[in-house]
């Protein structure tokens, strides 16, 4: 620094055409000016404006934090709705092959019942018509026995007996 100085007080090579910068007293105090100015705005330019700056990018961290927070939150819940929602279609499923089964089961209960229900009607029925049959081939013959009797009568002209 002290060189600095004794070069700042040296005297300047003099040239014949004119200097367009006159390093003397002036230039001392410019360096001052510069310096006094430099530690204000420091102070009250910079300091500030870092400061703000240095908030600024711990809220937008924070603000990062949190959605990779709430991302992951999601995601669990998600997870959670998926599983409970895969625990739901299976239990549904269970459920679902149950109620079929039962289904069944009654269907093969119904037809069973219906199914011997129509087999004791059609024995009824067959029964009847047995007996029916049974009945009228009785009055059958015996009609066909009366008019046979007729028609001998008739024939030979006398009484026929049996």
């Amino acid at each position: 620094m002290t060189s600095a100085l004794f070069l700042l007080s040296a005297v300047a090579p003099q040239s014949h055409e004119p200097q367009l910068i006159d390093l003397d007293g002036t230039a001392l105090i410019q360096l001052g000016l510069f310096v006094f100015l430099m530690l204000v705005l420091r102070q009250f330019l910079w300091r500030p404006y870092l400061k703000v700056l240095g908030e600024r990018t711990t809220r937008v961290d924070g603000y990062k934090q949190d959605a990779v927070r709430l991302e992951a939150e999601a995601a669990e819940r998600l997870a959670k709705a998926e599983a409970a929602l895969a625990e739901a279609r299976r239990v549904g499923a269970g459920e679902r092959a149950e109620a079929r089964a039962v289904a069944h089961r009654r269907e093969q209960e119904l037809m069973a019942a219906a199914n011997a229900a129509a087999q004791k009607t059609l024995a009824d029925a067959r029964a009847r018509v047995a007996a029916t049959l049974t009945a009228e081939r009785a009055k059958l013959q015996q009609t066909a026995a009366e008019v046979g009797a007729q028609a001998a009568r008739k024939i030979l002209g006398r009484e026929v007996t049996a």
